[in-house]
């Protein structure tokens, strides 16, 4: 293991099925330099919040991150399915984060941000450095490109989950490997469910996490039921792709809950987003 680190930063990995999280700063285009810089800042601080407090919950995560010019890449470093949730509670913990701040600043030095995750193959490198190898983490793959095009149709505030299959194998310190095969969207999403009581207790803004809530939106069908809308996204390129709306409600002891995301009945009546041309 220690030789495998030792070289991994002048090879190149390629992962079938990774989670990646894709963070995206709106409007970033249009600021001037120094609030770019400010807001990529406040966002990395985000980043860097949520993870410590997902430690100090006893929840492993190793993320690594690459930039994407308006904002960043994120994926764990862990393989396996409950590293991809722990994924998924990093990405809202992080949105909380800069939901607060962005509730506390006057300033625009916090970002508004929007959000898409997907699972798909990638290949995770290193630039060449002679040298001189650089320590930081680069990833590129049929899943950046497909957060990509997801971010195009995104709206500021929304929360976006690519439609995916993937067999996601889990390699445990003894070398034995375990095998989930056939995740889908709303199977990862119930998954995810079911283990956000690891996060109960959590504090954010010096309120306590009572409670933690997310899923996929649809249509009321009635008796309390809602089925899962198919957002059908149609990129730059005139391709198009599938994808769901997510939504995060956190619940505080003694605070407003922090709702993530955007309403089911907030979307184009149509049931069908087309990117703009460009950012």
């Amino acid at each position: 293991q220690i030789i495998e680190k030792m070289i991994r930063k002048y090879g190149i990995n390629y992962i079938p099925n990774r989670a990646v999280t894709l963070f995206d700063i709106v409007g970033f285009s249009l600021l001037t330099p120094f609030e770019q810089m400010t807001q990529l800042n406040s966002l990395s601080y985000s980043m860097n919040s949520a993870h410590a407090k997902m430690l100090e919950a006893d929840v492993d995560l190793d993320f690594a991150r690459s930039s994407s010019g308006d904002g960043f890449y994120i994926w764990n470093r862990d393989d396996g399915l409950e590293a991809s949730v722990n994924l998924y509670h990093f990405m809202h913990i992080v949105l909380a984060d800069n939901a607060i701040a962005r509730s506390k600043s006057a300033a625009r030095i916090v970002p508004r941000l929007r959000a898409c995750f997907h699972v798909g193959s990638c290949y995770e490198f290193h630039q060449a450095g002679g040298l001189n190898p650089t320590t930081h983490d680069f990833i590129v793959g049929d899943v950046t490109i497909e957060l990509a095009r997801m971010i195009e149709g995104a709206l500021p505030g929304q929360i976006l989950v690519g439609d995916f299959m993937a067999d996601i194998v889990t390699e445990n310190d003894n070398g034995e490997i375990t095998l989930e095969p056939n995740i889908d969207a709303v199977t990862f999403m119930q998954r995810a469910q079911g283990n956000l009581s690891r996060l109960s207790g959590m504090v954010l803004a010096g309120d306590r996490v009572t409670a933690i809530k997310c899923y996929l939106t649809g249509e009321d069908i009635g008796s309390g039921h809602f089925n899962i809308r198919r957002l059908t996204i149609t990129d730059k390129h005139g391709l198009t792709r599938v994808a769901f709306n997510a939504k995060v409600n956190i619940y505080r002891e003694s605070a407003q809950p922090i709702l993530l995301g955007i309403q089911d009945r907030e979307l184009p009546h149509e049931h069908e987003k087309t990117a703009s041309p460009s950012k």
